[in-house]
């Protein structure tokens, strides 16, 4: 099992599998912050984009829509 040098047979590719795991680690943090960047900017629509999306989903009126867009003005 012992390789002409002395080292154990694979041993000199341990480095590689750190490298891969520190990769994934690298990976999860980035995408686990950007989905959270994501999350904020989704968050911060303006009072007109939400009164729209609730007109267009039909939650409100066309005659509440109306009255909100004059008290947002």
């Amino acid at each position: 099992m012992h390789g002409p040098d002395g080292m154990w047979y694979g041993m000199g590719w341990g480095w590689i599998i750190g490298l891969v795991v520190l990769a994934l680690i690298i990976w999860l943090i980035v995408r686990v912050t950007s989905q959270n960047a994501g999350a904020s900017h989704q968050s911060q629509k303006t009072p007109m984009a939400i009164l729209k999306e609730r007109y267009a989903s039909g939650e409100i009126t066309k005659e509440e829509f109306e009255e909100k867009k004059k008290d947002l003005s």
